[in-house]
């Protein structure tokens, strides 16, 4: 059976929304060493790949949440993705910035949310979970229940994991990492001897392939 997450991963390889180089790793703008870099904003200039995430989160949001009120996107990568499924779900869309604006209004979040509304919050990456809970926390700093969180892709950082449980937010994705993995091998963008690699970095993200710290004994 083909799975909502294999196709996803499948479509994120084909475009090279996702690059796995475990002989070339990535610098993230965090200082991580990644032999995995995603940038799902990609997927917005592919009118049958953007229509298969709309669908895929309209489905998931309406089979979970379906007495949601509103669509919230976490800028900025989530707000094309969460402006289009709240227009395919006819319901309201804001979005919530990273931080508040420092001229006119100063708002937080941008747009306009009631308070008591039932709100579905839309990311296109987990990675750590932090920029994604601070949204969490604006909209129910403003009053309104937030029911749930979907994303296009996660990690899978345990840490992440344990931050939204702790937080109260049930996350649902679209693919996660161990689906990119199975993916790009049965593709041959990897090889098997790639998998640990690929696997030990998640254990240990922030100081894998860093030089090890030198010791005086």
């Amino acid at each position: 059976m083909i799975t909502v997450k294999k196709l996803t991963a499948e479509k994120l390889l084909k475009i090279k929304a996702v690059k796995l180089q475990p002989s070339n790793p990535f610098t993230w703008a965090s200082g991580w060493k990644s032999p995995i870099y995603c940038d799902n904003r990609k997927l917005m200039s592919y009118p049958d790949i953007r229509t298969f995430i709309k669908i895929e989160f309209a489905r998931t949001i309406l089979e979970k949440y379906p007495q949601v009120e509103a669509i919230a996107g976490v800028a900025t990568g989530a707000i094309a993705p969460g402006a289009i499924v709240a227009d395919a779900l006819g319901l309201p869309f804001v979005y919530i910035r990273s931080a508040p604006k420092d001229h006119g209004l100063e708002n937080l979040i941008e747009g306009d949310l009631k308070p008591k509304q039932k709100v579905v919050v839309v990311e296109d990456l987990i990675s750590t979970g932090q920029s994604s809970l601070k949204a969490v926390e604006a909209i129910r700093k403003s009053g309104s229940d937030v029911l749930g969180m979907v994303a296009i892709f996660t990690y899978g950082f345990p840490a992440a994991e344990t931050a939204m449980r702790e937080s109260r937010v049930e996350l649902t994705t679209l693919t996660n990492y161990d689906a990119i993995l199975d993916e790009a091998l049965r593709i041959d963008y990897i090889a098997e001897s790639d998998l640990k690699t690929l696997q030990d970095w998640r254990k240990q993200p922030e100081t894998w392939g860093q030089p090890a710290k030198k010791t005086n004994k």
